[in-house]
């Protein structure tokens, strides 16, 4: 009698130990590092456990990452947890505690927080215990692609790319999606646990176009760059062979060329010379001048007519349209351009698809510009995303810095930044802005270029680079031009730009700067965009001109599909 007395005892006790079962997910939970992470865990069946012990610890049950008793969370934890966590609901239906949810709240989350934690729970005679799996990860910065042409006609590509955890994967791609031969790989792990790889390889036209650098984890995220070969080095040189070939099939063109026209150059004078009466005789410059041809426009004659003359004369014009004196040659070339790129168009050697860049090799003069002002946009300046100490217009297109603002520190002041009201995820885009004012010297200091849509407030230079999301080009007063690129690229740009042209080609990971009064092209620099995209402006410190953004006017489109001549003969 008394065995099955202490048999129904331990049942009941048992039983009662039991009573409840903690409940975690079996698969583990990945987080970001710098992120707010919940570790779920919960009592089944539900019950209140407002009066029940919570202990989350990693591996000393004596010093837990949060311990809940007598109703309220307890000051004893480990050091690194502290201010860190707390008690959350697992989704927005939970009841919380009354419910038996007793998941975990972890924030800023650190790599070294990865690992096992265990969710226990006790009550006065029963507990149980479950063990949540913490994967920490961090995406790393956008690689850096810095190209270094060769003596043997190859580049080399150098890739690199900080902030990663746990180590990336590099591949290295071709424009076909074809993986390349592995280049070298270098990997150091700094004292916050995150990696940085640096790779390199050398790479020729015969292998591909464009090529690319990709850095992954295990999860799948990755962050991808890549570079045109074809804008950094140019195309495989020419055999010498083929060179004097090329020369000795030139000079016997322009041989049988002047032997004909001097042929019918004589003839024309033989029956020019004849016309006598009423006609009178025809002046030099009458002699000369060959009938208005349908095709090219006038500038293009003009030119032609200069190259053939064998006196060395100035411009010849159509006998009813002079080439005044204070014409520039850019009125001419212009419209030698604007032919030569309709007539590409009408042939189909233009494609829709072709970049800007390429179109604009080709172009002289102003050309250039007005290729680039087909893209272009309204900008503002955002007063709610820029810094205090700025003074901006109310139409929000000029910024300077405040009167009374005085700079403390040394070097540029970087904290001075503005952003676009506009952002842009894909396509081309341009913009322009002054750097001068009339009867003003021009800004000796300024920041313009792109930021990827995060503000960091950091005044360190050293915190605006590629991987952070910023691309400038700076002007820092005597101390010269620079970008802000892995490694830093100093710029010598004479004259000092007074306009200044951006292009941002989102889709192809490019942002050009154009000096827009010289006409020329400053530089390019190549990344890979993964956000929406703002406009950058930092007017500096000291100038008499304040940094304003332009409306760039509308380009004058020039005709495509007539084929009559701007000047016919029926006109003289």
């Amino acid at each position: 009698m008394l065995t099955i007395i202490v048999a129904v005892l331990v049942n009941l006790f048992i039983e009662t130990s039991v009573s409840f079962t903690v409940v975690v997910p079996r698969d583990q939970t990945v987080a970001l590092v710098g992120s707010t992470v919940t570790l779920p865990c919960w009592i089944s069946p539900p019950e209140n456990a407002e009066t029940l012990e919570i202990r989350w610890y990693r591996q000393e049950f004596s010093n837990p990452v949060l311990l809940y008793q007598h109703g309220k969370i307890q000051d004893v934890q480990e050091e690194s947890f502290r201010n860190r966590s707390s008690l959350t609901l697992r989704s927005d239906l939970s009841g919380g505690l009354k419910d038996g949810d007793v998941s975990l709240r972890l924030e800023k989350l650190r790599i070294q927080d990865e690992g096992s934690l265990h969710c226990y729970v006790t009550g006065e005679s029963e507990y149980d215990s479950g063990e949540v799996f913490l994967k920490v990860t961090a995406l790393g910065s956008t690689p850096v692609l810095f190209p270094q042409p060769l003596d043997d006609g190859r580049v080399n590509i150098s890739c690199k790319s900080s902030g990663w955890y746990p180590d990336p994967d590099v591949t290295w791609m071709s424009d076909e999606r074809t993986v390349l031969r592995p280049g070298r790989v270098s990997r150091s792990r700094g004292a916050d646990e995150m990696f940085s790889v640096h790779s390199w390889m050398a790479v020729s036209h015969s292998e591909a176009q464009l090529v690319s650098c990709s850095m992954s984890l295990k999860t799948g995220e990755f962050r991808e760059s890549r570079i045109d070969i074809q804008a950094v080095i140019p195309s495989d040189p020419p055999d010498s062979s083929d060179q004097w070939k090329a020369l000795f099939f030139t000079l016997l063109i322009c041989g049988l060329l002047g032997l004909t026209g001097l042929i019918l150059y004589k003839y024309r004078h033989k029956l020019t010379g004849k016309k006598t009466g009423k006609e009178g005789h025809l002046t030099d410059q009458e002699e000369r001048m060959p009938s208005p041809p349908s095709g090219p426009p006038l500038g293009i004659q003009a030119v032609v007519s200069r190259a053939g003359s064998d006196d060395g004369s100035s411009l010849l014009a159509s006998p009813t349209e002079k080439v005044c004196d204070d014409e520039s040659t850019e009125k001419v070339t212009k419209e030698v351009v604007e032919y030569e790129l309709t007539e590409k168009l009408k042939k189909g050697t233009v494609c829709d698809d072709e970049s800007t860049e390429e179109l604009t090799k080709e172009v002289v003069g102003d050309t250039i510009i007005e290729e680039l002002r087909k893209h272009a946009v309204q900008i503002t300046i955002d007063p709610g995303r820029s810094h205090p100490d700025l003074m901006i217009t109310k139409d929000r297109k000029i910024v300077r810095d405040a009167p009374g603002y005085k700079h403390t520190g040394e070097g540029f002041p970087y904290q001075l930044r503005a952003f676009g009201a506009q952002t842009f995820t894909s396509g081309r885009h341009y913009w322009e802005v002054s750097l001068a004012r009339e009867d003003n010297p021009p800004k000796i200091y300024w920041l313009i270029g792109v930021e990827e849509y995060r503000y960091l407030r950091s005044k360190n230079k050293s915190a605006l680079t590629p991987s952070n999301g910023y691309w400038f080009l700076c002007s820092d007063g005597p101390n010269g031009f620079y970008t802000n690129s892995d490694p830093p690229v100093t710029l010598s740009l004479t004259p000092r730009p007074e306009r200044l042209g951006v292009l941002l080609d989102y889709d192809h990971g490019q942002l050009s700067f154009y000096n827009v009064k010289e006409r020329k092209h400053l530089l390019t620099m190549s990344s890979r965009f993964t956000g929406s995209v703002a406009p950058l402006f930092n007017p500096g410190v000291g100038d008499e001109s304040p940094l304003e953004i332009l409306d760039c006017p509308k380009p004058v489109e020039s005709p495509v599909e007539s084929s009559e001549p701007l000047l016919s003969s029926s006109d003289a």
